[in-house]
């Protein structure tokens, strides 16, 4: 694995490990945090390199819909572990939380209202 690789998984399971319960960041916005804009398509594999277990399912779309097929095992599985930590999904779609200043998520992350 070259240098960069193992710097670039280093930084994405940092970004990761930090997304709180109940929260969910775009495969986009994890990569942006890390300090590797426009490397989105290479989180999951950095992810699935991680030696430790990651709270991967907190990651998602950036449109806001869960990672994998409608029905599949994977799609059901992440499902059940965001409900678990008080994430709305309605129609497959994340409904963005509330922070305790009445801020949406989106906000926080993109800095408008979706």
């Amino acid at each position: 694995m070259s240098q960069f690789q193992q710097k670039f998984d280093k930084g994405i399971w940092q970004v990761v490990t930090k997304i709180k319960p109940g929260r969910v960041m775009s495969y986009g916005e994890v990569a942006r945090m890390a300090g590797y804009p426009r490397h989105a398509r290479m989180v999951s594999r950095a992810m699935s390199r991680s030696p430790i277990a990651l709270p991967w399912h907190r990651v998602v779309r950036s449109n806001r819909t869960l990672a994998f097929e409608v029905d599949s095992d994977a799609y059901e599985k992440q499902a059940s572990l965001l409900e678990k930590e008080g994430v709305e999904i309605i129609k497959g779609k994340i409904i963005p939380a509330k922070t305790d200043d009445d801020t949406s998520l989106d906000e926080l992350l993109w800095g408008t209202p979706k």
